[in-house]
């Protein structure tokens, strides 16, 4: 099957999601069955409003930077398909002789494709749809890790690594540290800050993902027993932290369209300023709390070279898997050993990765589930790179009879 193909960007961004656009456009340009290679300019929403830019004329210096800039390149939405946007976007794929259709995203956008090109098919216009997979979140089924999460976790370990030096020399002033990382329905961003610690009382002391729920006494117990131990505590939480009951400790009551609860975007406060208050009202001491939001989505100073390297790689086998027929699956990466590093790209179907999230398995927690274990280090270690190396100077106290 020949004709032009159409490439969208969707949901939040990553610091190597254009390198996976830079791929799928180097690759289509060689295809014999790719025409003209267009882009979704604020993706699916910006599609049916025809708002779509030339690719494959881009420069070849374009194409390449694209592989070292943040963000999304071609705009991004988070767009929910409702029934009657299927005609419409039919009806331009037809208008632009569009039979190759990419979309690099989380599972929202896998959903999207996988809609778009069972509805398309069982209207007798064929189409090629193809998943390719990213998000910082890391909670996309189907593949060992997801292009923007290594990224994305480094920024959180140095901030968590740096903030933990400050925080450690300013005890006597400040008693505690929250830090808050996003990751609604999943705590591997969390989870990742574990490699900013060295030695016992570095930090983080603490880590509270979403995967258990919430306990209000026994974290003010666990908080209460570092600084009693190293003087001061620091604690690192997920933005979709819930207690027992379902709700949520951010407080929030807005959801998206998508039906996922917007963890201190309105209508609430975050779960670090929470955490914050439980800590002063309890002991009364000052502290302080980071939010880093999406910041950790655009840290191109701090992207990974294999993260960067990996996103490409998976742009290129999205167009080889379309050029082979195959649709309906997101590329995949698996996982062969940690040491040495291997992985192997494959496939899954789009129906196995839309509208789910992936939380980390449990074997991946200490018991008290407030922070992570060996197996978890050995996970993620492969993937971050190596990380800088600070000092400390040694207590020796001056003593004069």
């Amino acid at each position: 099957m020949k004709g032009n193909a159409i490439i969208g960007q969707s949901g939040g961004p990553t610091a190597v999601i254009n390198a996976s656009l830079a791929g799928v456009i180097e690759k289509a340009r060689k295809s014999k069955k790719i025409g003209n290679i267009f882009g979704m300019k604020f993706g699916i929403e910006g599609f049916m409003q025809e708002k779509i830019i030339d690719l494959g004329n881009q420069t070849d210096k374009i194409i390449s930077g694209l592989r070292t800039t943040p963000s999304s390149a071609l705009g991004s939405s988070r767009h929910k398909l409702q029934q009657q946007d299927f005609p419409k976007i039919m009806e331009v794929l037809k208008k632009y002789n569009i039979r190759y259709f990419f979309m690099i995203g989380g599972n929202d956008t896998m959903d999207t494709i996988n809609r778009i090109e069972s509805y398309c098919n069982s209207n007798g216009y064929e189409i090629i749809g193809t998943g390719i997979p990213k998000t910082v979140d890391n909670d996309l089924y189907g593949t060992d890790h997801t292009p923007g999460y290594s990224s994305a976790a480094r920024t959180n370990i140095l901030n968590v690594l740096q903030a933990g030096i400050l925080a450690r020399d300013m005890q006597k002033v400040d008693k505690f540290v929250i830090y808050q990382t996003i990751g609604r329905d999943s705590g591997w961003l969390a989870a990742a800050t574990a490699l900013a610690k060295r030695k016992e009382d570095d930090a983080p002391h603490l880590i509270y993902t979403p995967e258990f729920d919430f306990n209000k006494d026994e974290f003010l117990k666990d908080a209460g027993s570092c600084i009693d131990k190293y003087g001061w505590v620091s604690v690192i939480c997920g933005e979709g932290l819930k207690f027992k009951d379902g709700t949520p400790v951010s407080a929030s009551e807005t959801k998206d369209k998508f039906s996922n609860v917007e963890f201190g975007a309105m209508g609430g406060s975050s779960v670090g300023i929470n955490l914050h208050k439980m800590l002063v009202d309890k002991f009364g001491y000052r502290g302080e709390f980071q939010i880093t939001e999406s910041l950790i989505m655009s840290a191109a100073d701090r992207t990974v070279n294999l993260d960067r390297r990996e996103a490409f790689i998976c742009g290129i086998e999205a167009v080889k898997l379309a050029e082979k027929n195959q649709s309906g699956y997101m590329i995949a990466l698996e996982r062969k050993s940690n040491n040495p590093y291997r992985i192997k790209y494959s496939k899954v179907l789009l129906s196995d990765v839309a509208v789910k999230a992936k939380p980390m398995p449990l074997k991946y927690f200490n018991k008290n589930g407030n922070f992570v274990n060996e197996k978890f280090i050995e996970y993620i270690k492969p993937l971050i790179g190596k990380l800088p190396e600070f000092v400390e100077l040694e207590n020796k106290i001056v003593k004069r009879d």
